[in-house]
């Protein structure tokens, strides 16, 4: 999953939400160590959250639409399209509403700066100043970040505008791959937050 989705998966809790936006910045058992136990624990919700999403069957079935263009990318680009759709939920989001939990979650990591990794800030700051979290909801935004992705990869050579248009193409199919797997993952997560606490 992308940064929305990790973010709303972390049920406003301010802890969760930091570890689970850096933690692809935290690398190793010593540099999670560095950090409060509940970030900690967020940290490892985003990995268990990220097993969950690449070893579903739907997760599998929906990247074959950009095999083609993008081939081992094609889980990257997934993540997006699912944070698309997330944001475009209306039973998870109004556009009122995903603009202020948007601007919730920058704030509560720009409080938290002093103790994050830089090279998790040097990107958060792009992050804010274009919000991303909101605008994954338009297809402006959705092609802005497949450039980003396309413009950052090393190994990939097809151009952002042949992997958008595989996105386009399949629009209502990746919305059906949507809704058939993001309730179950919600449900995982859940699940897994409530054996923590017994």
């Amino acid at each position: 999953m992308n940064y929305l989705a990790h973010a709303y998966l972390s049920f406003r809790n301010p802890l969760l939400i930091t570890g689970n936006l850096i933690a692809d910045f935290v690398k190793g058992k010593k540099q999670l160590a560095q950090y409060d136990p509940g970030i900690q624990r967020g940290i490892r919700l985003h990995r268990a959250i990220d097993v969950f999403t690449d070893e579903h069957p739907v997760t599998a079935k929906a990247k074959l639409f950009f095999r083609a263009s993008s081939g081992l990318y094609s889980g990257v680009f997934m993540d997006l399209v699912y944070d698309h759709f997330l944001a475009t939920d209306s039973n998870r989001f109004t556009e009122g509403s995903l603009y202020t939990f948007s601007h919730e979650i920058y704030q509560e990591i720009a409080n938290r700066a002093p103790e994050l990794p830089p090279a998790f800030l040097e990107m958060f700051q792009y992050m804010r100043q274009y919000n991303w979290l909101y605008n994954y909801r338009t297809l402006e935004g959705m092609e802005r970040a497949f450039r980003g992705i396309t413009g950052r990869a090393r190994y990939l050579q097809t151009p952002a505008a042949v992997i958008f248009a595989a996105f386009t193409e399949h629009y209502n199919a990746f919305r059906e791959h949507y809704q058939a797997f993001f309730p179950q993952l919600q449900a995982h997560v859940e699940n897994l937050l409530q054996m923590e606490n017994r």
